[in-house]
């Protein structure tokens, strides 16, 4: 058997993610001991409606959160037990939920650091409504091979090596969490195992006492032994000596008792847990403790270290007795283990996946990304700027300082071209009907298309066709062009000419010259633009095409050319956005002198013919 926690023991957590995270670790327990997972749900309001995936083996299983205790019970009517990873401002009220839901019979908390008058007023109300209530500040239960509560045992290899998926005959009582996993495993291996261990926390004010489940175990036929592990201050050692002591007991109890270290400091000094604090006059010092244990009758180690040896020794005059059955251990290799995760089995060797994708430019599986090889925060400190970036994750190539230059300066000349372009337009619009950044961003992004902007990666795909194609026949480049696609995209201005140049498009050329960077798809398309303004003076290379053919030049691919345009309008665009916010714009509306009306004069509706 066990006490408190059993395989009838249905679980719902309350708290986020804590109490997602020690679900995790019981349903290991639970595959351990191949059992059912015993968490019906979880109680976080934030996250109400959803499910939470917890694995279990292979399998991921959707837990339903709820709102409240009694939703979650009403939902699984066989939940009875409630553990409590709730901060401690909040532990008291979600506390008292758990236990005045009628569903509810035991509870333990996880929740260090509640305040004292909230842990003295539990104590009132546990015993009022006459329930059980472990905690605060406890590192749960566990009845092995039935129910563990809270990340009590440890991770899932200790679970094994503590035998833990099987009941013993020893129970655990302990105040401190990690001393709880050390005694389970002593036990484990100087005798047959836990039945059930608690930890009923190291705070000042514990709810529930040693005594209160020292009765429980004293009434379990297959808990033949309690170990009780304590340390000074409080008295809840002694209380377990008054119990032991009263009358003759079933169980042998063992009782160790940390803080002897205590003689050497100064009187009054708390050290551990917020209880582990020695009265006035030695009261609650762990002497004190250990010497009442040991008169009442308990078998008490000279040591801390002896306590293996005492468990053993009592293990066997309990089997010399006839009390125990010495149990048939399991092989370690008989045991299940947790499924490798995907990424541990490639790496051992034993599993080869299909990528979904591939990726060649940048690589986040270390300390920091690589741009195609090169570590981020290197490139800073060697000078490095957003314009190599921009070469190394679009074309795989770091930029020699020219080529940089060039980019930098084609961002820079593209980044805005004034509010009333469609993209800055339909960004401005949005930003004044209240749209957040992002979305009013991409608003102006889905602008950017043939008319908008769409010219440079066209530019650059038809100025690299002619220099291919056409060397030195302008005339039947422009022939082809005209039959098979029409006008050449990256020619042609709707306001500049050559009498009234772009200077973005001068700069832009001026540059790639003073640089002394080889340019024949620029050339290419300013002899196009030689024959082409002969027919008409604005059918001049435009901003669009010039960066086109620069950046062909530069070896970037024709068809994420339009990729600039996107990164430099998106700075000219957040600038809007933020523009119009600072200046706390109002809704748009169109004037009607800017639309042309071209409906029918107003008329009569007709009256509806009826069947």
């Amino acid at each position: 058997m066990s006490i408190v926690a059993d395989e009838n023991t249905r679980v719902v957590i309350m708290g986020g993610a804590p109490g997602i995270s020690a679900a995790k670790r019981m349903a290991e327990f639970c595959y351990l001991s191949r059992i059912p997972f015993n968490v019906t749900s979880f109680v976080y309001p934030p996250d109400a409606g959803k499910t939470a995936d917890i694995p279990f083996g292979a399998e991921f299983l959707a837990i339903p959160v709820y709102a409240s205790v009694k939703d979650a019970t009403d939902a699984h009517p066989e939940t009875n037990t409630a553990l409590i990873y709730i901060g401690a401002s909040r532990a008291y009220k979600g506390s008292m939920e758990a236990l005045e839901n009628p569903a509810i019979k035991f509870c333990s908390m996880i929740t260090e650091g509640v305040p004292e008058r909230d842990a003295k007023l539990l104590i009132k109300n546990a015993k009022r409504l006459g329930k059980v209530f472990n905690g605060p500040s406890s590192i749960g239960v566990l009845s092995a091979g039935k129910c563990r509560l809270g990340v009590i045992g440890g991770e899932y290899h200790n679970l094994k090596l503590s035998k833990l998926y099987r009941p013993g005959s020893f129970g655990v009582i302990t105040k401190s969490g990690g001393l709880s996993n050390e005694i389970m495993w002593l036990v484990s291996q100087f005798a047959d195992g836990v039945t059930t261990t608690i930890g009923v926390g190291g705070d000042a004010y514990p709810v529930t006492d040693f005594v209160t489940y020292l009765e429980l175990f004293e009434k379990d036929p297959d808990t033949k032994a309690v170990v009780i592990v304590g340390e000074m201050g409080g008295n809840l050692e002694d209380k377990a000596a008054e119990w032991y002591g009263a009358k003759p007991r079933r169980i042998k109890l063992i009782g160790a008792v940390a803080g002897f270290c205590q003689e050497a400091l100064p009187k009054g000094m708390k050290f551990g847990h917020a209880g582990a604090k020695e009265g006035h006059h030695g009261e609650g010092s762990a002497r004190s403790k250990s010497e009442n244990l040991r008169k009442a009758g308990a078998i008490v180690p000279a040591t801390f270290g002896d306590l293996g040896a005492t468990i053993k020794r009592v293990y066997e005059d309990l089997i010399a007795t006839g009390q125990i059955v010495p149990k048939a251990d399991l092989p370690l290799s008989e045991l299940p283990d947790l499924p490798k995760r995907v990424e541990e089995g490639i790496k051992a060797g034993d599993v080869a996946v299909q990528p979904l994708f591939k990726s060649t430019i940048s690589d986040d599986r270390g300390e920091e990304p690589l741009y195609a090889g090169y570590p981020a925060s290197e490139l800073i400190e060697k000078g490095y700027d957003i314009s190599h970036v921009v070469g190394l994750l679009w074309n795989k190539k770091l930029p020699t300082d020219a080529e940089a230059e060039v980019i930098k300066r084609i961002i820079m000349l593209a980044a805005d071209h004034g509010p009333a372009v469609s993209g800055a337009f339909a960004t401005i619009l949005a930003a004044a009907a209240g749209i957040g950044l992002s979305q009013s961003v991409a608003a102006g992004l889905i602008m950017i298309g043939p008319r908008f902007g769409g010219a440079v990666t066209d530019a650059g795909k038809y100025f690299r066709y002619g220099l291919m194609n056409y060397p030195n026949d302008i005339p039947g480049f422009l022939a082809d062009m005209k039959q098979n696609v029409g006008p050449v995209p990256g020619i042609g201005h709707r306001v500049k000419s050559l009498k009234n140049p772009d200077k973005r498009v001068t700069v832009l050329k001026d540059t790639v010259k003073e640089l002394g960077l080889r340019t024949p798809t620029l050339d290419y398309a300013l002899a196009v633009e030689a024959v082409t303004t002969t027919k008409k003076d604005n059918l001049i290379l435009n901003v669009d095409g010039c960066m086109a053919c620069v950046l062909v030049d530069l070896g970037f691919p024709a068809e994420n050319l339009n990729g600039f345009f996107v990164l430099a309008r998106t700075i000219g665009m957040i600038g809007h956005w933020t523009d119009q916010k600072r200046e706390g714009s109002k809704l748009i509306r169109m004037y009607n002198y800017l639309i042309n009306f071209a409906v029918s004069p107003r008329r009569s509706v007709p009256d509806r013919k009826k069947k």
